[in-house]
């Protein structure tokens, strides 16, 4: 198999073509058989519930040249329930956890050559995505379906150095409704979360900081990723209905606890932040970006984090412990990783 061109240490964070994608469809209640398309297009129609009512959930997770030159997708399975369960919240057929991961190992397969090298920093990302393809004009739920997965290679999030940024904090908008979507991992909250995120971008901030959306006055997620602080010998996080189960960080918090370390998921108050020695968003894209000073926008108050402009401590043994797990460099004692064999 022929090595892909491309300059590995110059690969950004976006879609970049690859050989194959693979498809499966839900039809008369079952189904159906694995199919490799080498088209970046679907044909769909065009009252097809997917684009009108929002039947649509995706994943996203990543596979890695290891340290011994195997294969290693980092906790799939969970994905697989997590995306279960999106399907679930929009009423879709779910696929099942063995055609997920046939399907997830057949496309890394076919696309072998475009897997990064170790050393290179860079992965390969994959992206589960279903959606609703019945043609309807009111509003009821679709009766056929379609799973698929792409590839891409992505170069390492952090182009410039594992360092702070900065976010900000406002009442002005909210990502998602009490009791509603959130939970989900569906389309319809990353669109919700557009027009914050691009005030935000534009005011030099990279992630708006939400707060939850009832009171208004409990941290809830950063931008797309959850969120956490380190306190003392504390991992704390906030708990609630409308945050999405982050695999990556259900991962730090296991390994805070192997640090030793207390794991606190509950209601985080805007007023407990001057007291963090640390934070952070997490999420599979970054791991953990680290948090320089959170900004709120309607008060003022301004809290700065990373008082020498570095990652804490913590911060940054969870982010090497992690990722070290994931090439294979650090025994993955919690088997989280799927090793493919070729």
């Amino acid at each position: 198999m022929k090595e892909a061109d491309i300059n590995w240490s110059a690969l950004g964070f976006g879609y970049v073509p690859t050989d194959y994608n693979v498809r499966c469809y839900y039809r008369n209640g079952q189904w159906g058989e694995i199919e490799v398309s080498s088209s970046e297009t679907i044909e769909m129609h065009i009252a097809a519930t997917a684009l009108h009512y929002g039947q649509e959930c995706f994943e996203g997770l990543k596979a890695f040249r290891g340290k011994d030159g195997k294969v290693r997708v980092f906790r799939p399975i969970e994905n697989a329930k997590r995306i279960q369960d999106s399907a679930r919240g929009v009423k879709m057929a779910e696929i099942t956890t063995e055609k997920f991961m046939e399907m997830m190992e057949t496309v890394i397969r076919l696309n072998e050559r475009f897997i990064p090298p170790y050393g290179s920093g860079a992965s390969l990302y994959i992206r589960p995505l279903e959606i609703g393809m019945t043609a309807r004009v009111g509003v009821k739920p679709a009766d056929e379906y379609c799973f698929l997965m792409l590839v891409t290679p992505v170069g390492p999030y952090f182009k410039e150095g594992f360092k702070p940024t900065n976010i900000c904090l406002t009442r002005e908008y909210d990502r998602v409704a009490p009791k509603g979507t959130g939970r989900f991992k569906v389309g319809g909250n990353y669109a919700a979360s557009l027009v914050a995120g691009e005030k935000a971008h534009e005011l030099g901030y990279s992630a708006v900081l939400y707060l939850d959306p009832k009171e208004k006055k409990y941290l809830d997620e950063c931008g797309p990723a959850n969120f956490y602080a380190i306190k003392g010998n504390s991992y704390i996080t906030p708990a609630s209905e409308s945050i999405l189960p982050s695999i990556t960080n259900d991962s730090l918090m296991q390994l805070a606890r192997d640090f030793g370390m207390e794991v606190e998921r509950r209601h985080v108050p805007v007023e407990e932040i001057p007291t963090f020695d640390e934070a952070a968003a997490c999420g599979t894209a970054a791991v953990c970006s680290p948090v320089g000073e959170i900004h709120d926008l309607d008060t003022g108050d301004k809290w700065v984090i990373a008082k020498d402009g570095k990652p804490g401590p913590v911060t940054n043994r969870l982010y090497d412990t992690l990722n070290g797990i994931r090439l294979g460099e650090i025994e993955d004692t919690h088997n989280w990783n799927v090793v493919l064999d070729f």
